[in-house]
Formats: C-alpha cells, sequence, structure tokens
C-alpha cells in the first residue's frame, strides 16, 4: 500500500469512530491517559486544520496561534469532517510529498509528515474507538505498511513524546497488537 493509501485508511479509521461518539461519550477516559475524548478529537482536528498551510509553504510562525487551544467548538463532529476534508485535498495535490515542510521541531520532507500524520491517525483512531467501545481493528493492509514504518523507528521514538514507550507483548502477537505496543499502546 503506498503512502497516500496508508493516509486515507488511516484518516477513515479515525472519521468511523468520531461519526460514532455520542452526546454522552465527549468526556469519556481514552487510552491517552490523560485525555478524554473531546481532548483526543480536539488535537486530531488541530493537526488537520495544519495540513493545508504547513503544505503550501507557510511556517509555525506564520500560523501563530490560529489552531491553539479549542478548536471544536459547539459542533465537534463538523469540525472534524471540516478540517479532515481540508488536510485530505492538500495531500492529494501533486507533489505534495516531495515539498519541504516546515515543523515546529524544523524542516522535514513533506513525505515524513504524511508518515507522521498517517500514523497519528491510525493509532488515535484505535484510541477512540477503544474508548468508544467499537472495533478498533486498523485492517490488515494498513496494519503492515505502518509496521514497516514504525519498525524501524520505534526505538529512535523512545523518550520524545510522540508516542508512549513501548510495551512488552508475547512473541506470538498479532500485527497489530505488535504495532500499538510499540506505539505504547497496552491492547486488550
Amino acid at each position: 500500500m503506498d503512502l497516500l493509501d496508508a493516509h486515507g485508511r488511516a484518516m477513515d479509521v479515525f472519521d468511523r469512530a468520531v461519526h460514532k461518539v455520542g452526546a454522552g461519550d465527549w468526556h469519556s477516559p481514552t487510552p491517552c491517559r490523560d485525555w478524554d475524548v473531546r481532548t483526543l478529537v480536539n488535537h486530531l482536528v488541530g493537526e488537520q486544520l495544519w495540513v493545508p498551510d504547513l503544505l503550501s509553504g507557510r511556517t509555525v510562525e506564520e500560523v501563530g496561534d490560529a489552531y491553539d487551544g479549542d478548536v471544536l467548538g459547539d459542533d465537534p463532529v463538523g469540525a472534524w469532517t471540516s478540517a479532515a476534508q481540508a488536510a485530505r485535498a492538500a495531500w492529494l495535490e501533486p507533489h505534495t510529498l516531495d515539498r519541504d515542510v516546515h515543523l515546529s521541531f524544523g524542516d522535514s520532507e513533506g513525505e515524513d509528515y504524511c508518515w507522521q500524520m498517517t500514523v497519528d491517525l491510525a493509532v488515535h483512531g484505535w484510541d477512540l474507538a477503544t474508548a468508544l467501545g467499537m472495533d478498533a481493528g486498523l485492517g490488515d493492509d494498513l496494519v503492515s505498511t505502518l509496521l514497516g514504518y514504525v519498525g524501524p523507528r520505534a526505538k529512535a521514538w523512545q523518550g520524545s513524546g510522540l508516542f508512549g514507550d513501548p510495551v512488552p507483548v508475547p512473541a506470538d502477537a498479532d500485527p497489530q497488537t505488535r504495532l500499538l505496543a510499540m506505539l505504547g499502546r497496552r491492547p486488550r
């Protein structure tokens, strides 16, 4: 599976879960220790809002604090849908993966930025689905693609704050369990 297909699948995973959030779910806990459902969705909406600006060449300094704080307003699902559609459209523009992107930690290639966003969408899609008691399967193709990317990088990410520290799993754990464990999740 190529990167843009993986990104689309990861976005679909998160999108399905967001559309299942009920009125009483927004303050429910998630596998992200300090985040409830609303905080998790706010994080992902904020990330999607950044994408069109950063892919168009704007810097973090130019965007400023436009996406700080609560970006969900009174319609969290609508905020997600709007931000996700704009982000996906930006990723599908020609040559986005070849562009230089100015991120908070320095310049990065568009391809690396897309991988980061794809992994984040997938793992947080799992987090949200798990919080809601939904089927949290990511799909074999997406898991295989993400394992190929995450596997060689998991040790380097330890302590970076990007994800939790890896957790041990049995040697015969299925691929999704191994992926999630690399990213600090404890699959049930």
